[in-house]
């Protein structure tokens, strides 16, 4: 059965599900907001938080960095926003810091090379790259380069793309995450039964769910199909101002989430049939023959 470790957890087949609440940028640049995201997620079970994090003058073509935008700290560029929105080095030592004191793991998707490098200065347990990165393959060589576990999200691209990253990331330590890029995405594009389609395509890589969905249904259905982690994103307040709000759970959903995953957990079994203990007295009182 195919698995990987992350901090020394094993993440595949006969494994608990690993459950990854994402922060990415729904903090809107606030340490306070933060720091709540991750109480919630730690207090709601949740294995990991991740953040993304990106160099703007990398990711943010030239010709968009001087387009204004309303936000919440006025009308800006766009090139000034994505800063307002980065944490920087002291900032994340704290959210390295908090992570420790409450006993969860974080990560970050890392957007560029610079990103790395910078991120490699915390040792991540595991990196993720986002759909939006599967074909950047100076990032994905940047991000083997480290050694470490990677989580690759498969959203908006074809099988030969993914053949050609899973390729260049090699096997050894890759998990992939079947996903739709659409936020929200409409129930009818999320497409699930590509969970145990790509676990047929890919035995040896440990297959999980990254939901951009609305509602908890279609993510419990993930791990009933196979999924062996799951990433949600997570908010204070789906009202929230940011681009990825709508598509998030808040911490309410998210406690129910991950306690109902624990009962799937429980209750697929095996697949091998037995009488339970359970069942005694009733086969003794109702069968005739």
């Amino acid at each position: 059965m195919a698995s990987v470790e992350i901090a020394g957890s094993p993440v595949g087949h006969g494994h608990r599900v690993f459950i990854i609440g994402e922060i990415g940028i729904n903090h809107n640049g606030s340490m306070d907001v933060a720091r709540k995201l991750i109480d919630g997620a730690a207090e709601a079970g949740c294995d990991a938080v991740k953040f993304q994090k990106r160099t703007p003058e990398l990711c943010v073509p030239r010709e968009q960095w001087d387009i204004e935008r309303d936000t919440p700290w006025g009308r800006m560029r766009y090139i000034d926003y994505r800063y307002k929105v980065e944490f920087d080095e002291e900032q994340y030592r704290e959210i390295d810091s908090y992570c420790r004191q409450q006993g969860i793991l974080w990560f970050a998707s890392c957007w560029d090379e610079e990103a790395v490098a910078f991120m490699e200065s915390f040792s991540p347990p595991c990196y993720k790259v986002s759909s939006a990165s599967l074909t950047d393959r100076a990032l994905l060589g940047a991000v083997r380069q480290t050694g470490r576990p990677v989580i690759l999200s498969t959203g908006m691209s074809t099988l030969d793309e993914i053949d050609d990253a899973v390729d260049l990331l090699g096997r050894q330590r890759l998990l992939l995450a079947h996903t739709n890029s659409s936020y929200p995405c409409p129930v009818g594009e999320l497409n699930l039964k590509m969970i145990p389609s790509l676990q047929k395509m890919y035995p040896d890589v440990p297959v999980g769910y990254s939901g951009h969905e609305v509602g908890l249904a279609t993510t419990w259905a993930a791990v009933a199909l196979g999924a062996v982690f799951v990433e949600r994103h997570i908010t204070l307040d789906r009202a929230m101002w940011g681009s990825d709000q709508a598509a998030s759970v808040e911490i309410s959903g998210l406690k129910r989430l991950v306690s109902d995953i624990r009962d799937i957990e429980k209750a697929l079994g095996d697949g091998v049939k037995r009488l339970y203990d359970g069942e005694l007295a009733a086969r003794k009182k109702l069968r005739r023959v």
